[in-house]
């Protein structure tokens, strides 16, 4: 059985004379739990358009299961489910209408299927009620119902936790984690809240230009080669001076508590060594491991829209 999902090959796309997609690549493998990063402008909306069928590439091609989209339309289009931002209903309508209006759509799909998805996303309770009555969560939810209708392989998702509180974020992620542990269902998050991915997501692909510029599991791209400390002293004249003359110190520059150093994995307790032995006063030495925020910045020079 083929373990990819989703197969990007490839993919140009330009509108005009602008060119938004550069031969994008990407593979989402069955079970993951994918993150799809880029900085405004980077052609994340228009690879789910593209994925969707909305627009057609000019070159390249999109596979779900090993079947391209574009000629299998229909048959590809039914194993994957929908959240974009915030979901729209019938606000008049209780959740549950809302959910057989949807159903209607499909064939062979029996009613008893909306309890199912109800209760999988903690929505009997309120089911009965008009939309217009429910929270921002509680939408969030009726819309993962929805696109859990048709049991999808694959569910798309694009900025899943927008606008919502802390609690509300918190519990869309478990959900996330527990459909995708539960159902075996394969989720592609395309999100701006990089703390979220890194907690989430177990691969991620960055997009930069309409390229990708990184793809792999998220710890593997966060470990480190070298090690960054903070060192807080009060003389960080004395420090950057040693620093200078130590082999194993890759780069040093002043921070708000005293100074930033990268140096060779391993040398940390070297370095202390080396500031007691010249009687050079510091405080503390503090790791600093790094965050997928930090790495995402380093790749896109800021995260800013550089197109």
């Amino acid at each position: 059985m083929n373990n990819t999902v989703l197969d990007i090959e490839n993919l140009h796309k330009s509108f005009g004379t602008r060119e938004v997609l550069k031969g994008l690549s990407l593979k989402v493998e069955r079970g993951d739990i994918y993150g799809f990063l880029g900085p405004n402008g980077s052609g994340k909306t228009t690879t789910i358009r593209c994925i969707l069928g909305l627009v057609h590439p000019q070159q390249g091609r999109v596979l779900l299961n090993g079947q391209e989209i574009q000629s299998n339309f229909k048959a590809c289009i039914v194993k994957i489910g929908t959240v974009v931002e915030t979901p729209k209903f019938y606000e008049q309508y209780s959740g549950y209408r809302n959910l057989k209006l949807m159903l209607d759509l499909y064939q062979d799909i029996p009613d008893r299927r909306i309890d199912e998805v109800l209760e999988i996303v903690g929505m009997r309770e309120r089911a009965g009620d008009k939309v217009k009555t429910y929270s921002l969560g509680m939408k969030q939810r009726l819309g993962l119902a929805r696109a859990l209708l048709h049991q999808p392989e694959l569910v798309i998702l694009d900025e899943p936790t927008n606008g919502l509180d802390p609690q509300g974020m918190k519990e869309i992620r478990e959900m996330i984690i527990q459909l995708s542990s539960e159902y075996n269902i394969t989720f592609f998050i395309s999100t701006h809240l990089l703390n979220e991915v890194e907690v989430l997501c177990n691969r991620v692909g960055i997009l930069k230009n309409g390229q990708k510029i990184a793809e792999g599991e998220v710890q593997s791209l966060l470990k480190q080669e070298n090690e960054a400390l903070e060192i807080v002293s009060a003389d960080c004249e004395s420090i950057l001076s040693l620093l200078s003359r130590l082999k194993f110190v890759l780069s040093a520059k002043q921070s708000e508590k005293g100074l930033h150093a990268e140096i060779l994995k391993g040398y940390s307790y070297m370095l202390m060594k080396e500031l007691v032995d010249k009687n050079i006063r510091f405080d503390y030495v503090i790791p600093k491991t790094q965050s997928l925020e930090s790495y995402f910045l380093g790749l896109t020079e800021g995260g800013k829209n550089i197109e």
